[in-house]
C-alpha cells in the first residue's frame, strides 16, 4: 500500500508542486492549506504516514502545527519535514527544536526532496 503524505503549504502552486511530484512517485497525497485544516484532516479517520509543512501560514502557522502535532502521543512518530523560505539558522532550530525531523529550505531540488521522504519513511 502506498505511504500516505499529508502536504501543509498556504500557496497553492507549492500543494499542488510538491503533490505532483510525491504523487509521481507513487505516494498518496493530501493537502491542507494551513495547520488548522492540515490538524482537521489528521484528526479525521485519514493516517498519514509523513508529513511535509510550510512555516509561513494564516491561521496556525507550520510552528505551532508541529508543537501541537507532537504534543499528542498518537502523533509522536509521524516524520514531519518542513518546506519553508525561512532558511535562517534560528528557524531551523526551531522547527527541529519542536520536533521537525527535517527543514528544507525552499526552493528545494525535487530528486533531493524525493530522496529525503524515502529515507524519513526509512
Amino acid at each position: 500500500m502506498a505511504k500516505h503524505i499529508l502536504i501543509v503549504d498556504d500557496s497553492k502552486t507549492v500543494r499542488n508542486l510538491v503533490a505532483f511530484i510525491m504523487k509521481k512517485e507513487g505516494f498518496t497525497v493530501t493537502v491542507a492549506e494551513d495547520g488548522l485544516d492540515a490538524l482537521e484532516k489528521l484528526y479525521s479517520r485519514e493516517t498519514f504516514d509523513l508529513i511535509i509543512s510550510d512555516v509561513n501560514m494564516p491561521r496556525m502557522d507550520g510552528f505551532t502545527f508541529i508543537r501541537t502535532v507532537r504534543e499528542q502521543e498518537a502523533y509522536t512518530d509521524i516524520p514531519i519535514m518542513v518546506l519553508s523560505t525561512e532558511g535562517q539558522e534560528r528557524d531551523i532550530q526551531k522547527g527541529l527544536n519542536l520536533g521537525a525531523n527535517l527543514y528544507m529550505v525552499k526552493p528545494a531540488d525535487p530528486e533531493r526532496m524525493v530522496r529525503n521522504v524515502k529515507m524519513l519513511l526509512g
